[in-house]
């Protein structure tokens, strides 16, 4: 839908207001911010929706849309105000400011009762620590991501097991008769012990595709986190972007370093925080990964709020020939876990059907319940 049918826009002059519009959006994408031509267009959209004679609406649908991340907050307000002039910027309403957090401190405790404030800080330490890991992780300040990293070291993921087709020694199951046999012929036809047998077990591999859209952008850090504990955990694991196309990230993660391994797979990833094509994402893996092997008997996860620009039937068709191949599909949604949630959400109501177990993925604690839901699968 294009503005160009408004009757104002928010300044003045000869030029057409889509052209403002898109040169507001460029001229923020040379300031620095990850302007896409995606989110040029659902701001053309959300300014037509709103009305470009409004200087409210034309703000606010710009900060919706075309920010990704609280760090681009203040680089759209510098160039909302030399675009379209300061007075329009001043009648923005003003953003509270975030509350402090009061820290403890040693230093003026007493050498006397120093113990036992060492025992309440402890306990501090931990509250404070219980309370991050329900936090929503889009929520958080920079402090507390770095706080939540640390977190993601202490993740033990484990692979989910299947049943090999050697069999191994074992004190119960069925007899092996080839071991009881020889063993009778070395004591000479002699009765000896029964050999028994069983099915040894192996890894069974794990896919991640990973959804790092604009929609996803405040989840996408620690969802890459989280893989990056997978990939380097020794198991069996491969690790996908999707956005606007497909993205093979697993040897970026491969690094022991998070930060490092996050930063090699932004540089691979040529659609951050872009537009959504799930569908055609899942096609792309089935077609080059997935039918030929990857995909077959393993656990896929993925990572995704749901929202899907092309068709949902088609996801819906994709997300049938992804469970025909896997052992199990797992659906993670980071707003799953929150009050009054409904999948309402025409991506999320195709796949259901399609999917083993739909769950939460916002915050630590349904993080650490995930690697539970993978390893029992």
């Amino acid at each position: 839908m294009s503005v160009a049918t408004q009757e104002a826009v928010p300044v003045g002059g000869d030029h057409a207001p889509d052209a403002i519009l898109l040169g507001f959006a460029r001229a923020l994408r040379a300031a620095g911010v990850a302007v896409t031509a995606d989110r040029e267009r659902t701001y053309l959209t959300a300014v037509a929706e709103v009305g470009a004679g409004s200087e409210r609406g034309v703000y606010w649908a710009g900060r919706a849309t075309l920010c990704g991340s609280p760090a681009d907050l203040e680089r759209y307000d510098q160039v909302y105000a030399a675009w379209f002039g300061l007075e329009r910027a001043r009648t923005r309403p003003r953003q509270a400011q975030p509350a402090t957090v009061p820290q403890a401190s040693l230093d003026a405790v007493d050498a006397g009762t120093r113990a036992g404030a060492d025992d309440d800080v402890l306990r501090a330490t931990a509250s404070d620590t219980e309370v991050l890991r329900h936090r929503d992780v889009a929520t958080l300040s920079p402090a507390e991501r770095a706080r939540l990293s640390d977190l993601f070291a202490h993740l033990r993921p484990r692979a989910p097991r299947r049943r090999a087709h050697r069999w191994t020694a074992a004190p119960r199951g069925s007899v092996d008769a080839h071991r009881t046999l020889r063993d009778q012929l070395r004591r000479m036809g002699e009765p000896g012990p029964i050999a028994w047998r069983r099915r040894g077990t192996r890894p069974r591999r794990v896919v991640l595709l990973v959804d790092v859209s604009g929609s996803m952008s405040g989840y996408a850090d620690s969802l890459l986190r989280l893989a990056h504990a997978y990939a380097t955990s020794g198991l069996p694991v491969e690790v996908f972007t999707l956005g606007t196309r497909l993205t093979h990230v697993t040897r970026a993660l491969r690094q022991r370093d998070a930060d490092r391994a996050l930063a090699s797979c932004g540089d691979v990833v040529p659609d951050w925080a872009g537009g959504t094509r799930l569908a055609q994402g899942v096609a792309a893996f089935l077609d080059r990964w997935g039918r030929r092997g990857m995909a077959r008997g393993a656990v896929v996860v993925l990572f995704s709020d749901g929202w899907e620009r092309s068709d949902p039937a088609a996801l819906g068709e994709q997300m049938r020939r992804l469970r025909a191949v896997a052992h199990r599909v797992v659906w993670v949604n980071p707003h799953r876990g929150k009050v009054g949630y409904q999948p309402v959400q025409q991506g999320v109501v195709a796949a259901l059907p399609h999917v083993d177990d739909f769950v939460a993925g916002h915050s630590m604690a349904t993080f650490e319940e995930l690697v539970e839901v993978v390893a029992r699968a």
